[in-house]
């Protein structure tokens, strides 16, 4: 899953970014509201952590750009204003949650975790493929009851496609979503990542459409 932080305080935005990174999120930083913009147009995002008191272009200022442009990716609000009108100021501009510093980063984690599921239509904190379970919470995947031992890019790999299962996911797409900006990606990386996959999962857990994608089924049986 890859997430936009956007906060002008680096001691925050650095702590935001390493544990989110911890968590195993691809993770893109930018420090002002204008870089937030023009990062949103140009980038797609699973979800975005706003800071409210941005310099150059004020926090509200970009989620309401960002709505206007019919953008729906989830927005996580961080600010230390504390009032409910501020507060229902944020939702009603179309901020998904609302988070007042100071916070702690398993509460940012957890938040942004529910945005997620709701954003893929998942109401549950489990994601389940038919024997293939998923708790991003405790970062742990079970098929048939068994534990897999998967790394960070195998895990946001299974993630994204868990949660558009029976639905196609191009190259580039499940590349945006694995990588943030200044990561080294091989031309076969994507492909390296569905061959373990498979191999820890089954071979047909994950199909590939020439030309158009990779495909993970709404039915999966051991």
């Amino acid at each position: 899953m890859r997430i936009l932080v956007v906060e002008d305080d680096m001691l925050l935005g650095d702590g935001i970014k390493a544990g989110l990174a911890q968590a195993g999120y691809s993770i893109d930083w930018v420090k002002d509201g204008v870089s937030a913009d023009l990062a949103l147009k140009d980038t797609r995002y699973d979800a975005v952590v706003l800071d409210l008191g941005l310099p150059r272009l004020a926090g509200l200022e970009v989620l309401k750009r960002l709505r206007e442009r019919a953008n729906a990716v989830p927005v996580l609000i961080l600010t230390a204003r504390d009032t409910i009108e501020d507060r229902v100021t944020g939702l009603d501009s179309g901020a998904d949650d609302y988070v007042l510093k100071p916070f702690d980063l398993h509460e940012l984690g957890a938040r942004l975790r529910a945005l997620l599921r709701r954003a893929a239509g998942q109401a549950a904190p489990r994601l389940t493929v038919g024997e293939l379970e998923l708790d991003a919470a405790a970062h742990e995947v079970k098929y048939n009851g068994q534990t897999l031992d998967l790394s960070p890019r195998e895990f946001a790999l299974l993630h994204a496609l868990m949660l558009n299962a029976g639905r196609v996911l191009t190259r580039e797409q499940l590349s945006e979503r694995l990588y943030a900006w200044g990561d080294e990606i091989e031309s076969n990386a994507i492909d390296v990542h569905i061959h373990h996959l498979r191999r820890k999962i089954s071979p047909d857990c994950i199909r590939t459409l020439r030309g158009v994608g990779y495909l993970m089924p709404r039915e999966l049986h051991g």
